[in-house]
């Protein structure tokens, strides 16, 4: 491996080490509770080392996130050959409800739980989320293939799985189990392409 790659690799596994152990203490203590200091404390590096690495406090949350973020557009971009970007799209959804990914919602770990309530219970978590959603929007509007059509489409299908998620997290946060709610939440997730592509083509046949 060559020296870049293992400077990338050791720096993914400070990004990943603080991020873990934010999260650790805003889930005992509080967002609100806990100061960047002591983040940086608990962590072993200096205040400034660890705004290098996380410009805000927000962000040593939304870590989580960022393999996600052009997703989407990975998957519309490493489609198989006759296979529409928005079939693509359907079919990694529900391959996530089946492996239970948590970005989907359908995850009932204790943990996963916990952290899905720090999130959606904090404002400026939520706040900063949105910002998130629309560089994966951007992402995927590139990927298929820009202009209005690209925005409208991309903006479409990141509602619906925003959507879809949150239902899905919200009824496991009301007690419900992921097994149990997995049928459901396929069948949903099928609906709410379908309307989506019917809504595309409706776009199309006006244009």
């Amino acid at each position: 491996m060559t020296e870049l790659g293992l400077r990338e690799r050791k720096k993914q596994r400070m990004y990943q080490a603080v991020s873990d152990t934010a999260i650790a203490l805003f889930l005992e203590k509080g967002f609100e509770n806990v100061s960047v200091a002591e983040v940086a404390a608990a962590a072993e590096i200096s205040k400034p080392t660890l705004f290098r690495y996380f410009p805000t406090k927000e962000d040593l949350v939304l870590h989580r996130f960022a393999d996600h973020e052009r997703e989407a557009a990975r998957v519309v971009v490493a489609r198989r050959p006759g296979t529409s970007p928005l079939d693509a799209l359907c079919a990694h959804f529900l391959a996530g409800l089946d492996r239970r990914d948590p970005v989907t919602g359908l995850n009932d770990h204790p943990q996963v739980l916990a952290f899905h309530r720090l999130l959606y219970g904090t404002p400026s978590l939520v706040a900063r989320l949105y910002g998130y959603l629309e560089r994966s929007e951007t992402a995927l509007a590139e990927a298929l293939g820009g202009g209005l059509g690209g925005r409208l489409a991309a903006g479409q299908i990141v509602a619906v799985q925003r959507i879809l998620a949150l239902e899905n997290w919200r009824r496991m946060a009301e007690g419900e189990s992921a097994e149990a709610v997995h049928g459901e939440a396929v069948a949903a997730a099928q609906r709410a392409f379908a309307q989506v592509r019917d809504g595309i083509t409706q776009a199309r046949a006006t244009q």
